[in-house]
C-alpha cells in the first residue's frame, strides 16, 4: 500500500536527493496523516462520550493533535522546499527540524493535559461503560496507527527526514497508548474493575517521554551534530578513487538541512603534479561526487613531497612515536626542512575528542622528547587537530 501510494502520487519517486521530490514525499505524508487522524479522532470522541471513558476521550484528543502534527509536517515541507533567497542564501531546508520541534511540543501538551485529567479520574472515579463495539473500534485504531507508523517510517528513512521520523514516533506512541486503553476496556468489560485513570496516567507518562525524545533528536542537527559515519566513509572512498589524490584530511561538514549539505576537504596531491591537470581532476571530483551524494563539495589541494628523503625518514620516525604513544593518534600536513642547523618538523597532530587538555599537552611534550632522542637536530612545530569524524 505504501509503495503504491508513493508511485501514484510522486513523480520521479526514486530521485530522493531532489528537493522537489523530498517536498512531495513530505506533502504525501502530511495529507495521509491529516485524513486518517481526523477519522480516528471523530470516532474516538463519540465512543469516549458514550462510554464515559476519559482515557478514550484523551486518546481522541491525542489523534486530534496528530492532525496538527500532520499539518505542521505539510507546511514545514512546503516551506523547506522554497529556494534560496537573499535573506537565506543556503535555502530553507532547516525548517524540517523546526517542524519536528513543533510536533514534539504538541505531543508534550497532550501528555500534560492527559496527565491532569487522569489524576482527576483517579481521585474522583466515575463508571466506565465499555462494550464490544468500543473494544473493536479501538483494536481497529491500533491497526490503522500501526500502518501509519510503517508508512511514515518508510518515507522518513527514504528521505532522511527528522520531521517525518517524529511523526513515526508519534504513531508508535499512539499504538501503545490506544493499546493500553484497550486493555483497560477489556478489564473493565470482563472484570468490572475501573483502572481507567491509572491507564490514562501511564499513557500520559509515555506521551511525555516521547515528546522529550523527539525534542532531543530535533535539536541535535540544529546544534550541528556529527555527520553520518557511512556518509563520511563513502565520501573518503570516492575522493581517493581519483587519480592523483593521495590522501584526505580536514573534512568539514555543514548541514543547512537534509537536502543542503556543504562539505570542504583537503586532498593531498604530489608536489610534482602538473597544476592544470590536478586542478581539472579536483574540479571533476567536486562536480561528480557532489551530484552523486547530493552535496555542495569544495576540495582544497595540499601538495606533498614524495621524493624528499629527509622528510620521508622523519615521517616514519614520527609515525612510529605516535603509534607507541596512542594508536588513536595520527598526523597530516607533514613537512621537514633544514633551518639554521636544525631540522624543523611541522605537522598537524590529530587527537581523539575524548582526550583531555592535560593529556594532549603531555602527549605533545612526549613527542618532542622522543624526537630529540631520535635526532638532536629535530625541532617541532605541532598544530592540534581534533578528530570528530573518525580519521577522515
Amino acid at each position: 500500500m505504501t509503495k503504491l501510494l508513493i508511485r501514484f502520487f510522486i513523480k520521479n519517486h526514486d530521485d530522493v536527493k531532489d528537493p522537489r521530490v523530498r517536498e512531495e514525499y513530505g506533502v504525501l505524508s502530511g495529507v495521509v496523516g491529516i485524513a486518517l487522524n481526523v477519522v480516528l479522532s471523530a470516532v474516538k470522541f463519540v465512543i469516549g462520550i458514550l462510554t464515559s471513558s476519559i482515557a478514550v476521550q484523551a486518546d481522541a484528543v491525542n489523534n486530534l493533535s496528530d492532525v496538527g502534527s500532520a499539518v505542521v509536517t505539510l507546511i514545514g515541507f512546503k516551506a523547506a522546499g522554497k529556494p534560496a533567497d537573499r535573506e537565506h542564501p543556503y535555502g530553507h531546508a532547516r525548517i524540517e527540524y523546526v517542524s519536528a520541534l513543533i510536533i514534539a511540543f504538541l505531543i508534550l501538551v497532550v501528555g500534560f493535559e492527559l496527565g491532569k485529567e487522569s489524576v482527576t479520574k483517579i481521585l474522583y472515579p466515575t463508571p466506565v461503560h465499555f462494550d464490544l463495539v468500543s473494544i473493536a473500534v479501538l483494536a481497529l485504531s491500533i491497526l490503522v496507527k500501526l500502518w501509519m507508523s510503517v508508512f511514515t517510517s518508510y518515507i522518513g528513512k527514504r528521505i532522511s527526514s527528522s520531521a517525518i521520523r517524529a511523526s513515526t514516533a508519534d504513531s508508535i506512541c499512539d499504538v501503545i497508548t490506544t493499546g493500553s486503553i484497550l486493555i483497560s476496556g477489556i478489564i473493565s468489560y470482563y472484570k468490572r474493575i475501573n483502572i481507567d485513570g491509572y491507564i490514562g496516567l501511564f499513557v500520559a507518562g509515555f506521551v511525555l517521554y516521547s515528546g522529550v525524545k523527539i525534542i532531543r533528536d530535533a535539536i541535535s542537527p540544529l546544534m550541528g551534530e556529527a555527520p553520518n559515519p557511512e556518509m563520511m566513509q563513502e565520501l573518503k572512498t570516492r575522493i581517493l578513487s581519483y587519480e592523483g589524490i593521495l590522501g584526505l584530511h580536514d573534512v568539514t561538514v555543514h548541514s543547512y538541512g537534509p537536502s543542503r549539505v556543504m562539505v570542504s576537504a583537503h586532498a593531498e596531491v604530489g608536489a610534482d603534479a602538473r597544476l592544470m591537470e590536478i586542478h581539472e581532476t579536483i574540479d571533476r571530483a567536486e562536480r561528480e561526487i557532489g551530484t552523486a551524494m547530493g552535496l555542495l563539495l569544495t576540495i582544497h589541494i595540499d601538495p606533498v613531497e614524495r621524493d624528499n628523503t629527509l622528510q620521508n625518514e622523519a615521517r616514519l620516525i614520527v609515525e612510529g612515536i605516535l603509534k607507541e604513544l596512542d594508536a588513536r593518534l595520527s598526523m597530516h600536513d607533514f613537512r621537514a626542512a633544514r633551518r639554521e642547523g636544525q631540522i624543523l618538523l611541522t605537522f598537524d597532530l590529530v587527537v581523539p575528542p575524548e582526550l583531555k587538555s592535560l593529556e594532549v599537552k603531555l602527549i605533545k611534550a612526549r613527542i618532542k622528547e622522543r624526537l630529540k632522542e631520535a635526532n638532536r637536530a629535530y625541532a617541532c612545530s605541532i598544530t592540534l587537530d581534533t578528530d570528530y569524524h573518525g580519521r577522515v
